[in-house]
């Protein structure tokens, strides 16, 4: 496949990520080590908004109530507008070193957050992209702005919702979305027609404030007799009833198609109180993905009765709280072959034989067997958007227009949207072995083995949006096809309006990082789980 040429002012872009290549390895692994996760990525967003500032952006911290969101703007006269953004939340529980070998980093209990996709390299990709393409504005003298927005909690698909209900896409030539590859056959290449579609994410709070209803009229007493004494069953145990409940009504809740998923996650279950008193609060999450908006909502209503009834049977009340209602992605093929294009221009990523070598080490460390070369053969190919959909249509039924989730969709109906991927390092497996999820997120975080990734995709974000900015008639052909597509534009007859009618989510129980007199630390105690009982 020939490299399409580029312009004076891309090759300008190109040799100025090349120039900043020791910054941008040092920035991936800064924000791999704060491990932040949903809603509490307080050290990320901080240290995005002042290397922003330095760079002589203009920044709104606490974007549309999101304390660790932001919103940067750059401009250069008039023109368009070019949107790009960093993701940069953890995970809890996957809290590995960049290191070949299993182990959480330091100071730190294996509970603690880490970085799986990884949002590190994600969103300094993107930054890089960025920064190269302010660089070569000034340069050349392009006209136009910059927005780089901060969107955290994406693994709750938790900030793009609300970013996009309060007008933050709006007014954009063009939305460039970044994620590293994490699954074939999208690895170096851009999504087509099958982008990823809906998700609802709520938590039901059970809550047993009045106890004393329990008790049959007559029969209760102000003070219980013994530790034997009837009791309300309380909030844990209306947890447990609505997460039984739920497991075994799962098969009635939508048919058997379309390839969605539910995953719950408990956020609080009860407190360390005296054992003859009801626990008082507990907390459940339930993440909804799925192909459209009307599964989404069906599956909520199942879970409403079944949190109603656990509500009863254990005398409790409940609550429902949002934290996501993402909508379901559109198509821009336009902005898809722009962006192909740019990253077609840069060629696919290439890891060096110091990499290899690391990874090889991984390889062995993780029970498997080196390879002369350790890392699967995608990883340094392009295949076409239109290949790359064919092959993801292979499993899919013809009516199924969108697969999995993730929220950059709800940009992609304010402004044309290309969402492209770029391999990250994958180890190959030989005689079957599966490889623990440690050694996927050692790799993510080792400079030699995550570099190519940061590299090759910042290059592809600044050549995509420099041709958005030099070339008008690329940059018409993609907002016409968004209007086509949405039946008019935002508004328009075709066009689904944001979802999000909440505030943000900000002040549940999320597992975080916490200082006390004994330091700082997971919420869960480092080393709790080797002490004696």
């Amino acid at each position: 496949m020939e490299k399409p040429v580029t312009t004076s002012a891309q090759a300008t872009a190109l040799a100025c990520i090349d120039g900043i290549q020791p910054s941008l390895s040092a920035w991936t692994r800064t924000i791999f080590d704060f491990g932040e996760t949903a809603w509490r990525e307080y050290q990320s967003a901080a240290w995005y908004v002042a290397r922003l500032k330095h760079e002589g952006f203009s920044v709104e911290e606490g974007s549309a109530g999101m304390p660790t969101a932001f919103c940067a703007h750059w401009t250069n006269g008039p023109g368009p507008t070019i949107g790009m953004y960093a993701e940069y939340d953890a995970v809890p529980g996957n809290c590995q070193d960049a290191a070949t070998v299993k182990r959480p980093r330091p100071g730190l209990g294996s509970e603690a957050g880490g970085h799986t996709d990884p949002h590190s390299g994600l969103g300094v990709a993107s930054l890089g992209g960025l920064l190269a393409t302010k660089a070569t504005m000034q340069r050349h003298g392009i006209e136009g702005t910059l927005r780089f927005t901060g969107e955290p909690a994406e693994k709750v698909r938790g900030s793009k919702p609300i970013h996009a209900a309060k007008g933050y896409y709006d007014g954009l030539a063009g939305m460039i979305s970044f994620h590293p590859f994490y699954m074939l056959p999208l690895c170096n290449t851009a999504r087509w027609d099958t982008h990823c579609g809906a998700a609802y994410a709520m938590i039901y709070r059970f809550i047993c404030d009045e106890p004393e209803n329990w008790f049959r009229a007559g029969d209760g007493a102000p003070i219980p007799q013994a530790h034997s004494a009837v009791r309300a069953p309380g909030a844990n145990d209306a947890l447990m009833t609505m997460y039984m409940a739920s497991k075994a009504l799962r098969d009635s809740m939508l048919p058997h198609q379309g390839g969605w998923s539910i995953s719950e996650a408990i956020l609080t279950a009860g407190q360390a109180t005296a054992d003859n008193l009801p626990a008082g609060l507990s907390e459940i999450q339930y993440m909804i993905r799925v192909p459209t908006i009307a599964m989404a909502e069906q599956v909520t209503a199942v879970l409403d009765r079944n949190a109603a009834a656990a509500a009863a049977i254990s005398g409790c009340r409940y609550e429902r709280h949002w934290v996501s209602k993402s909508r379901p992605g559109l198509a821009n093929h336009a902005l898809a072959g722009i962006t192909f294009e740019a990253l077609s221009a840069v060629g696919p990523p290439h890891w060096d034989e110091a990499a290899k070598t690391i990874a090889r080490e991984v390889q062995v460390n993780a029970g498997g067997i080196a390879s002369e070369n350790p890392f699967i053969d995608e990883m340094e190919r392009l295949i076409t958007p239109q290949e790359a959909e064919a092959i993801l249509r292979r499993d899919l039924p013809p009516s199924q227009i969108n697969s999995t989730s993730d929220d950059y969709t709800d940009m992609s109906w304010h402004a044309p949207t290309a969402r492209f991927y770029v391999a990250r390092p994958a180890l190959r497996s030989a005689n079957g072995h599966a490889y623990s999820s440690w050694a996927m997120n050692a790799l993510g975080g080792i400079s030699a083995t995550i570099d190519p990734m940061v590299i090759c995709a910042a290059k592809t974000v600044a050549l995509a949006a420099l041709r958005l900015l030099e070339d008008k008639t690329a940059r018409d052909a993609a907002m016409d096809e968004f209007v086509t597509r949405t039946g008019g534009g935002i508004g328009g007859s075709n066009w689904i309006a944001p979802l999000c009618d909440y505030e943000p989510p900000t002040n549940f129980r999320w597992p975080e990082y916490v200082t006390t007199a004994r330091g700082r630390d997971w919420w869960i105690p480092s080393g709790q789980s080797n002490q004696a009982a």
